[in-house]
């Protein structure tokens, strides 16, 4: 079978990443392999999400540029899937008349089936039935190369916590876990191809298992570090509700969990929390914070705050920024309230406006940078182990390059610390490369994160040795 190309943009989060990977392993059998050229591809699937309107945007501008290769290559197929396309459906296929399939959260595995109706019949098709299974796939290991160590994978899909500026329930449907082997044996499949680190996904991983009386998702973290060759284990995302004292010990007693949790809380403010449908207040965030680091006192914490709902008050607002003040967050992921069709929070009449909401992030942003900044120069001095995962963006080190020879590296450390390194003037007793695990002390800390050199070094001869030598 003559292979096709498949040119995929994913936007949103990691569990849109996670569904990529599945959409490319489906399409894999059919012919289609994935390419890097948008210009060549036979078949372009766009996976959206509709969490915030900033990315709903983006996704919809990068539908605007598919029209002209549409023109040029009339047998190019146009995909729309995730959340927007689930959310939309139909009327995406009304306003371009440019693409072929609108797909939604559910309907993963006929998509297959729809791209084959498609390329016959050249029809246009809008899939967004949702149903309450669990989808199940064929293992992506294959997908995996020698560049690839750390992976996603999706332990449960759904939410049924409603809050209500989230538009996740309408979305992706009820909460549902998948059967605890089912996630293990992908997991070995992936470690057998050469993974060394994996990242559990889910809404609310706190509440897997629960609706099915399958395991605890405590109970499913110490079966996956079972799992013979796994270095390391992360998670995303924990609702504070459902933190448990069971997943607390889980940092002091599993040494693959990663010593970082990612705990959104949104607002500082009891009255915002309850408008928020969070189900939990202030002080009890803050307790659930003092119990995870009376049992790990190192632990990274970072947590996602929305600024502007509707009715936040300067005091409300004020009482946001004395909670990040409080807890001293390693990082925050913070968004200005934006209406999402049918959250309910979109027909709260006292809106803030984008002025205030504007400012009010700017000031938030400005405090978590001085506490993010704290955290990492704390680092300095101190040496890291980290999972080199591939090459630095060399972001923050740019200044730091003059003078400098070899490779900037780049891996993170158990707490979610980005690690850019160099050998500089030396090189390692082995070769540095993807997957290894590297000691590295930490010279310079910057705001996104830290640069530093791998110890245990043997220095490369000087010139004059090698000419003397030569001699």
């Amino acid at each position: 079978m003559k292979k096709k190309s498949l040119y995929i943009n994913t936007f949103g989060c990691q569990m849109n990443v996670y569904d990529s990977q599945q959409i490319i392993s489906q399409l894999n059998p059919i012919g289609y392999e994935v390419s890097e050229s948008l210009d060549e591809a036979d078949l372009i699937i766009v996976n959206t999400c509709a969490i915030r309107e900033k990315a709903q945007q983006k996704a919809f501008s990068f539908f605007g540029r598919l029209a002209v290769l549409k023109r040029k290559k009339p047998g190019l197929i146009i995909c729309a899937g995730g959340c927007v396309a689930q959310q939309e459906g139909k009327r995406i296929l009304e306003r371009f008349s440019y693409i072929d399939l609108v797909f939604g959260t559910h309907a993963l595995k006929r998509l297959p089936e729809h791209i084959i109706n498609i390329s016959k019949k050249r029809c246009r098709i809008s899939d967004v039935e949702m149903t309450d299974e669990i989808l199940e796939f064929p293992s992506v290991a294959s997908q995996v190369t020698n560049n690839i160590v750390t992976r996603f994978v999706t332990i449960m899909r759904g939410c049924d916590n409603y809050c209500t500026y989230c538009v996740v329930p309408h979305v992706r449907g009820p909460e549902i876990s998948r059967k605890p082997e089912h996630i293990i044996d992908e997991i070995r499949k992936l470690v057998d191809s050469g993974v060394q680190e994996v990242t559990l996904l889910g809404q609310n991983v706190n509440s897997y298992g629960i609706k099915e009386g399958l395991c605890s998702f405590p109970e499913l973290l110490r079966l996956v570090s079972e799992t013979e060759g796994l270095f390391r284990i992360r998670f995303t995302t924990s609702h504070p509700k459902d933190l448990s004292q069971e997943l607390v010990f889980a940092f002091r007693d599993l040494d693959k969990l990663c010593n970082h949790i990612h705990l959104p809380v949104q607002s500082g403010s009891n009255n915002i929390l309850k408008r928020m449908n969070r189900k939990y207040t202030r002080e009890l965030y803050l307790e659930k914070i003092d119990k995870l680091r009376k049992i790990s006192p190192d632990i990274a914490i970072t947590s996602d705050v929305i600024v502007g709902f509707p009715g936040e008050t300067e005091d409300d607002f004020k009482a946001t920024l004395d909670l990040v003040k409080e807890v001293e967050f390693d990082s925050l992921f913070t968004f200005e309230y934006s209406d999402r069709i049918k959250a309910p929070a979109a027909k709260f009449s006292d809106k803030i406006s984008d002025d205030i909401k504007n400012g009010r992030l700017r000031e938030l942003l400005e405090l978590q940078e001085y506490y993010t900044t704290k955290k990492h120069r704390a680092l300095v001095g101190s040496n890291e182990l980290i999972l080199v995962d591939g090459f630095s963006k060399k972001q923050d080190v740019a200044s730091d390059r003059k003078g400098s020879e070899g490779i900037y590296w780049s891996g993170r450390t158990s707490t979610n610390k980005i690690v850019n390194f160099t050998s500089g003037d030396f090189f390692l007793k082995d070769d540095i490369s993807i997957g290894k695990k590297i000691n590295v002390k930490i010279e310079k800390a910057f705001l996104h994160s830290l640069l530093g050199k791998p110890v245990n070094l043997i220095p490369k001869p000087s010139k004059k040795k090698e000419e003397t030598h030569a001699a």
